[in-house]
C-alpha cells in the first residue's frame, strides 16, 4: 500500500512565498526548524486538507541549488470553488496569470520561487468572462 505524503519544493524567500500560498488559501499546518542542519520546514494545506501539504524548504544560508526555472518540476494543481475570482484575487496582489482561464477551467500561475502552479475550477467549466476570455498567455507556464 502507498500513502501520499507532501510535496516539497525549494524557496529562496520563505515570507514571499508563504504570502503567495496564503493567497492561493492555503494555511501553515506545520513547521520545523532545524539549528544544526540550518534549515526549516513549512508544511501549507488548504484548509481542512492537512493530508495534502506542500513543504516549503528553506535553507537559511541560501539555496545555490535552486535551478534559474523550475519546469523541471512540473506543477503543483489546486481545485477552486471559482477561478475567475481567484485569478482576479491574485492578480490584485501582484501575482501574474501566465494562463489565463480563457476556457473557464483552467489556469497557471507561479509562485515567487518560479514554481508552477495550475488552477483548475471545480465541477463544470465556467462560461467564458472578460477579461480573462481575451487575455494572452504571459511567459511560460
Amino acid at each position: 500500500m502507498m500513502k501520499y505524503l507532501h510535496t516539497m519544493v525549494r524557496v529562496k524567500d520563505l515570507d514571499a512565498t508563504m504570502a503567495f500560498f496564503r493567497l492561493l488559501g492555503l494555511e501553515e499546518t506545520k513547521r520545523m526548524e532545524n539549528e544544526q542542519g540550518r534549515f526549516s520546514l513549512i508544511f501549507m494545506a488548504p484548509p481542512g486538507q492537512p493530508e495534502c501539504p506542500v513543504e516549503l524548504t528553506y535553507n537559511w544560508d541560501g539555496d545555490d541549488a535552486l535551478p534559474s526555472d523550475s519546469r523541471h518540476f512540473g506543477h503543483l494543481a489546486y481545485e477552486c470553488d471559482n477561478i475567475y475570482d481567484l485569478c482576479a484575487h491574485l492578480q490584485a496582489n501582484g501575482v501574474t496569470i501566465n494562463r489565463p482561464p480563457r476556457d473557464g477551467h483552467m489556469a497557471f500561475v507561479r509562485s515567487p520561487d518560479n514554481i508552477s502552479i495550475e488552477l483548475l475550477q471545480k465541477g463544470d467549466r465556467l462560461p467564458p468572462a472578460e477579461p480573462w476570455q481575451s487575455m494572452e498567455n504571459t511567459g511560460s507556464w
